[in-house]
């Protein structure tokens, strides 16, 4: 995710988003609303899509993440641009939380596209991942076959495939949390949509409902709808339901008072926290010392729901970005407003924190 500094105005609307949304298509959205406010049971099996190493803010959320007991994570994608370099990244952010089994992560990239954005944690992501150093003998065994597979995944940049498998081997109960450009989510849709309609549900950050960048500015497109606007398109007529964290919910600021308690806890998850952020502000084109928590919102919602009560909106995207709702059959449970205190209270609590 990052932030959009500039924005064209002219549209051209594309019609019939959600078509395959027919009869009973709000009711699958509300009974997937509905689980969520479930009793608490086994750790929900999820995947994650991102494209971190631009913004910070993927960094925050894959440390949520990792500290979130209520998430089995199945494995990671990367998406957009330099997408092998970004699993890199990746790699060296699971090596620190060696024996945890975080090592044991699958981590596949996506197909590469063009990127003019700045990478600004590249040199943390070129470091020598650590991930072999951690390996030990109980990952082996069965661990090795399923390892098998998604290397020669990561070699081909199959990150479509791997959500396939994954879906295929858990029908019904992978959560996907997409926190980048869909590219992957995209191509996974348009190779097999039948698997695809059997994700539990996806979970997002993007768009731009109400609000913009900002806190006066009208929506306008957000980066990741930006980026693939043909995947947003894709998604929202796919028939899986989607719980979407846009601008409106999701520009909650990481004060320097609460930064300094997680880089100064000491741990090596918030070590690594702590290197990207040095990165991330010595490379960021225009930045400003306090982030902005887009993705971990996203995070947020799938292991606390009630941080970020949704509504049932139809949402019709174009091929500028833009993600208006219109009138017609929900395609899309959508958070407009979050509680940001207890967001920050639950990211705090979980990250500058030695228990998972």
């Amino acid at each position: 995710m990052n932030i959009l500094k500039i924005v064209g105005t002219g549209l051209l609307a594309i019609t019939g988003i959600g078509a395959a949304f027919g009869p009973g298509a709000a009711s699958a959205q509300t009974a997937a609303a509905a689980a969520d406010t479930a009793g608490k049971g086994a750790p929900q099996l999820a995947i994650l899509d991102t494209d971190i190493g631009d913004d910070i803010d993927d960094a925050f959320a894959l440390a949520l993440l990792l500290r979130s007991p209520e998430v089995e994570l199945l494995g990671i994608t990367t998406a957009f641009g330099d997408t092998d370099l970004r699993a890199r990244l990746v790699d060296r952010f699971l090596a620190a939380e060696c024996n945890s089994g975080a090592e044991g992560i699958p981590v596949v990239p996506g197909i590469p596209t063009p990127h003019k954005n700045v990478f600004t944690q590249a040199a943390y992501a070129k470091s020598e991942p650590f991930r072999s150093r951690c390996l030990a003998p109980g990952n082996l065994g069965e661990r090795l076959k399923e390892s098998e597979r998604w290397e020669v995944e990561r070699k081909h940049h199959d990150a479509a495939g791997f959500l396939l498998r994954k879906i295929k081997e858990f029908p019904g109960a992978i959560t996907l949390i997409a926190i980048g450009p869909l590219v992957n989510v995209r191509e996974a849709i348009a190779r097999d949509p039948a698997t695809f309609r059997k994700l539990k549900r996806v979970v997002m950050m993007g768009g731009s409902v109400y609000r913009g960048y900002g806190d006066n500015r009208p929506p306008e497109p957000e980066w990741n709808i930006l980026c693939d606007p043909q995947g947003a398109m894709a998604l929202l007529a796919s028939g899986v339901p989607v719980f979407m964290m846009p601008l409106d919910s999701t520009q909650i600021h990481l004060e320097e008072a609460q930064r300094e308690k997680i880089f100064g806890f000491g741990s090596p998850l918030t070590d690594q926290l702590t290197l990207l952020y040095h990165q991330w502000m010595d490379h960021a084109e225009n930045r400003s010392a306090t982030p902005t928590l887009f993705d971990p919102v996203a995070v947020a919602y799938a292991v606390n729901p009630e941080l970020c009560p949704m509504k049932s909106l139809r949402l019709q995207v174009d091929e500028k970005g833009f993600t208006r709702p219109v009138d017609g059959e929900p395609n899309a449970n959508v958070c407009v407003k979050s509680d940001e205190a207890g967001f920050l209270d639950l990211l705090l609590g979980r990250v500058a924190s030695a228990e998972r």
